[in-house]
Formats: structure tokens, sequence, C-alpha cells
């Protein structure tokens, strides 16, 4: 999936409205990366710029607060998210293995997308709920005691849900 600015038509002048109202404030730099990232789904490295320029923020130091937020992605989303818990209740028990089954099976990394634009995947360090360990959430919804050999049915629920016409 491609990285590249999909800035054109309204999304720009939606983000160039943002920057306008916020021109020349540094301290807006949060507040203006989590709007920009509700108008395009994710931080564009050509957005990234623009704010750059607009508040008087070094591009060193926007990429510094957008990589330690977990929050803030450059990359696009994908029609669902996958959130795998690497706590300590779910790395003993298995959050590894499901990461690994990720990639082997659908060359998915976390912070990444699938090329068809299907699933982003994150780690997050806790999901609250160490009894149900190793935990995934798929688009909410929480899946307890995940074993590698389960993670393909999951997904796949999701892709023919998708496919049928449905949201899920």
């Amino acid at each position: 999936m491609s990285t590249a600015c999909h800035c054109g038509g309204e999304l720009t002048g939606k983000l160039n409205n943002l920057l306008e109202e916020h021109r020349g404030q540094p301290a807006a730099l949060i507040q203006v990366l989590h709007r920009t990232q509700q108008i395009y789904g994710y931080l564009p490295r050509e957005a990234l710029k623009k704010i750059s320029l607009a508040l008087h923020v070094p591009l060193s130091k926007v990429y510094g607060v957008v990589s330690f937020y977990s929050l803030f992605s450059i990359y696009p989303k994908g029609k669902h998210q996958i959130s795998v818990c690497k706590g300590t209740a779910c790395y003993v028990r298995g959050a590894g293995q499901l990461l690994s089954r990720l990639k082997e099976e659908m060359g998915l990394e976390p912070g990444k997308t699938t090329p068809d634009g299907e699933f982003s995947l994150e780690v997050v360090r806790c999901l609250g709920a160490c009894g149900l360990a190793p935990a995934v959430v798929v688009d909410g919804d929480v899946y307890a005691r995940v074993i590698p050999e389960n993670m393909s049915n999951i997904l796949a629920a999701y892709q023919r849900k998708a496919a049928a016409g449905g949201g899920y």
C-alpha cells in the first residue's frame, strides 16, 4: 500500500484551514497532529512537512512526537484494526507466536497494514484482560486465549463479512 499523500481537494482545504488556525503556535503541535490524523486517517509525510512549516517546529521534532505517541500513525490504516496484547501475561502465554503467525501468513508486522489494505496490526502493552491471555482485539471485538492456529479463522470471518457487504 502506498504511503503517498492523498492531500488533494477537500482534505487539503481542511488541513490548510487547520494550519491557518494555529499558524506560528508550536504549543499546538499535538492538537494539530491529532486533527490532521482525523482528516486523513493517518499522518502523510507531506502533511507533516506543512505542519512543521506552519507551526515553526523543526520537522525532526514533529517526527519525534509522532513516533513517541502510539496514537499517531504515518501509515494508512487497514479496514480492520488488529491489536495483539504483549503485556506480561499475554507474552508468557504466546503473544509472540501470534505475532509470528501474522507475519508468516499475512506478511503483517506491527505498525503496518497488509498490501490489500484489509488489516492493520498494532502491539499494545496491556488490554486489561490478563485472565484471557493471550488476548487479541479486532475492530473492538475481544478474543480470549487465542492460539496461533486460530488467527486465520478469526481474520477470515472479517473478510467474509466485508465481502458479503456487511461491516464488522
